[in-house]
């Protein structure tokens, strides 16, 4: 088996934090190991470590130097990074969440746009957009943003030169060879395609996100009339997304 202890570069974040990079490219199998040594840190923690942040290749961990020293987390990592093995021999057992969307129209202003760039039809863009399941990378910018890998670079459109200052929640835009959901509303500069109406950050649940890192997105189409509904369904605490699995 492949050892990655000595593979992976640490790198130092400020007095108590330690960065474990796989890679300087981004792909699904660098993000696998990144969520392999994830959960692994989650499953078996070392007293003294306070966080653990993935990105799309690598991990910070950030300690309390009154607890533990660098030195020690170094070699736990150096310890579970020995058990990580190769994404091709790992089973796929990621959850796949469901996410409707009403493209077009007033919730998506911009997908006429994103149809002339690429020389497509509207039906051409969402029928792409909605092809298959993305792979959260890992969330950032705003609470609960999931940074997305694997849109099409059919529908690949430059970003906004100069971005909304309010971008509503729920947005679904596409910005550059990226595609991603505003959880709430803010600044943006991606081409907004449609909207959802669930909503994947609620900061007064218990569990706020409606992903993690590692799990997948797959967005369908739905009617204005479905997305009232479902609206409806979602602010009366009745509306559950429909989730799968990779097989």
């Amino acid at each position: 088996m492949k050892d990655y202890s000595s593979e992976v570069k640490l790198l130092m974040a400020s007095e108590a934090g330690l960065v474990v990079e796989f890679e300087s490219v981004i792909s699904p199998e660098i993000n696998g190991l990144v969520q392999q040594l994830m959960k692994r840190l989650m499953h078996k923690p070392l007293a003294g470590i306070i966080e653990v942040v993935p990105t799309y290749k690598s991990v910070t961990v950030y300690f309390d130097p009154l607890q533990t020293t660098r030195q020690q987390v170094i070699q736990f990592i150096k310890q579970l990074l020995a058990q990580i093995k190769p994404v091709d021999t790992t089973p796929l057992a990621a959850r796949i969440v469901h996410i409707p969307v009403c493209y077009g129209g007033v919730f998506g202003p911009d997908l006429e746009f994103v149809a002339r760039y690429t020389g497509l039809s509207t039906q051409e863009v969402m029928s792409i957009h909605t092809a298959k399941p993305y792979l959260v990378y890992m969330l950032g910018f705003t609470p609960g943003f999931p940074y997305l890998g694997g849109m099409s670079e059919q529908i690949a459109v430059p970003r906004q030169e100069k971005p909304r200052t309010r971008v509503p929640a729920g947005s679904v835009g596409i910005g550059g060879n990226q595609t991603g959901v505003y959880p709430i509303e803010s600044p943006g500069e991606w081409w907004l395609i449609g909207r959802t109406p669930i909503k994947t950050f609620q900061p007064s649940s218990n569990d706020p996100f409606l992903v993690s890192a590692g799990d997948y997105f797959h967005f369908f189409s739905i009617s204005i009339e479905e997305y009232f509904v479902i609206r409806h369904e979602v602010e009366t605490g009745m509306y559950v997304p429909e989730i799968s699995y990779m097989r």
